[in-house]
């Protein structure tokens, strides 16, 4: 849908001088690496966040690619998950949940409810969310890996994924976890580029547990 839509070394610059602890890590850990996913429509990302919901990796891709196999080419379209039987779409491995929630996805995108890529691309990180969190399934946290991972939005900071919190806990040599409101607080100074610093903060956190 997109392509990173900001410099990758203004913004690794950006945090490195405006957090000292954090451009630490920078420079012991690399350089940043975020890839942003540009060739799935709207649809095909939703779907694909949905099945991924609460899963590990290895678990979701086997689900997700039984569920692609259900279409031509292996490519997701609303129009031919309408004609499918909720019991077809079970038997993929998706929950009663997220059978519901992807049908739903269908229809909105059939109805023309879901903002096409002109109309996301003037849409600031708010609106997004806001819409996206119409669909049934889609919460600010599925909504805010789209504007990272999919529209390569520079400023998104997901306050609420254990990954950026872990994160933040070991950059800033936290006692305890961190909560939504505090991450927020704690990482204010690293705006406009907080997707970068949620990209390292995932590693920060990955540092963590392997040590």
């Amino acid at each position: 849908m997109s392509r990173l839509r900001y410099n990758r070394q203004q913004a690794v610059q950006h945090l490195q001088n405006n957090c000292p602890r954090l451009g630490q890590f920078i420079s012991e850990h690399g350089s940043f690496k975020l890839k942003v996913a540009s060739d799935a429509s709207l649809f095909e990302a939703l779907a694909r966040a949905i099945v991924y919901q609460q899963l590990s990796g290895q678990v979701a891709a086997t689900i997700h690619g039984r569920f692609c196999a259900l279409f031509g080419n292996d490519q997701p379209c609303p129009a031919d998950l309408t004609t499918m039987s909720f019991e077809q779409l079970r038997a993929v491995g998706l929950s009663r949940n997220k059978v519901l929630a992807i049908q739903d996805l269908a229809e909105r995108s059939l109805r023309g409810h879901l903002p096409g890529s002109r109309q996301l691309a003037a849409m600031n990180d708010a609106a997004v969310i806001e819409k996206l969190c119409e669909v049934r399934g889609i919460g600010p946290w599925t909504a805010q890996m789209l504007l990272m991972f999919n529209l390569g939005r520079p400023d998104v900071m997901p306050s609420t994924d254990l990954g950026v919190q872990k994160g933040v806990q070991a950059i800033y040599r936290m006692r305890a976890l961190p909560d939504p409101t505090q991450v927020l607080q704690s990482t204010r100074h690293l705006a406009p580029y907080r997707s970068a610093a949620s990209w390292y903060f995932w590693r920060a956190a990955d540092t963590v547990l392997m040590t």
